[in-house]
């Protein structure tokens, strides 16, 4: 029997690259991308220099499938309010370029998979350690916390800051002061970085019921609670110094980073209290460079002869 293998059409390859885009969408890959540039620098630190290359390709492997999961599971459970919001009406499960099982599928064998995969090639504790951010980031925040309370950003930040934890515990099998310092570095910036953003689509979270600060309170409140966390932020990251015995380049970056940090935050506050047009996003996009340039500090400090 003659058996011929038709190549593919136009609109089928068409079809299969956007539902390829579409689950890359239900990543939030620029979500990840951030959550990733804080694993690296802290495998490099745990190691006291360059750790095993294939060890941190199945970290980041790890944590990709962690994170793609859980922000799976989010937009599958949110799949309403993001019908409504603004900024959320290109998600593909409000488009229908994915269906709701389609999604689920994909969360739980990401998740699955995430665990497994980290178990089996880095060790269980990170394994573990990627399952509780899976559950909590569902659980605690999506389910729990998102619609009922403006602390929500506050506690449910802390599965954006387990990374740090699982690329530690990848490297060591265990955790030290020094994770759980870098851990408390992000579980303080989140809040600053996220109140802005909530800030600048107030009216998409009020009009779906989501308490975001920025909507339960006005915006000399939320600016002030800004700079108390990036304060708290900053000084967290210097605690680093001791604990880990960083060096000068570590020192200045956290310093002088932070200090700018710290500027943006005072700024968007004396905007808010003198009813100027307050840029919420320079001091979103300022936190992201912050913590960017910090854990590049720290993963380059550790190599350095000095």
């Amino acid at each position: 029997m003659d058996v011929t293998l038709e190549a593919p059409t136009q609109q089928e390859r068409i079809g299969i690259l956007r539902k390829i885009r579409a689950y890359v969408a239900l990543t939030k890959p620029r979500v990840i991308e951030l959550l990733l540039v804080t694993t690296v620098p802290v495998m490099v630190l745990a190691a006291n220099g360059i750790p095993n290359l294939w060890l941190v390709l199945a970290t980041l492997v790890g944590g990709i499938l962690s994170a793609s999961s859980a922000n799976a599971f989010n937009c599958y459970i949110d799949r309403d309010i993001d019908r409504v919001m603004a900024r959320t009406k290109g998600r593909p499960l409000v488009t229908g370029e994915l269906s709701d099982r389609e999604a689920l599928m994909f969360a739980w064998i990401s998740g699955v998979g995430s665990v497994v995969w980290l178990g089996v090639l880095t060790n269980w504790l990170a394994a573990a350690l990627s399952l509780f951010a899976i559950l909590f980031y569902v659980f605690v925040y999506t389910l729990l916390l998102k619609r009922r309370t403006p602390q929500n950003i506050i506690w449910g930040g802390i599965a954006g800051c387990m990374p740090v934890l699982i690329g530690w515990a990848a490297v060591t099998g265990d955790l030290s002061w020094a994770a759980f310092i870098l851990f408390a570095v992000v579980f303080l910036w989140t809040p600053p970085h996220y109140w802005p953003l909530s800030m600048k689509y107030r009216a998409d979270y009020q009009s779906v019921g989501v308490p975001m600060l920025a909507v339960v309170r006005g915006r000399a409140a939320v600016g002030l609670q800004v700079i108390l966390y990036a304060w708290a932020t900053v000084v967290c990251s210097l605690l680093l110094v001791p604990v880990a015995e960083m060096g000068v380049l570590y020192t200045l970056v956290a310093a002088l980073s932070g200090a700018w940090f710290i500027i943006e935050s005072h700024r968007l506050y004396n905007t808010a209290i003198r009813h100027g047009e307050v840029k919420a996003m320079r001091v979103f996009h300022s936190s992201i460079s912050y913590l960017t340039l910090v854990f590049l500090a720290v993963g380059i400090d550790p190599l350095l002869p000095f």
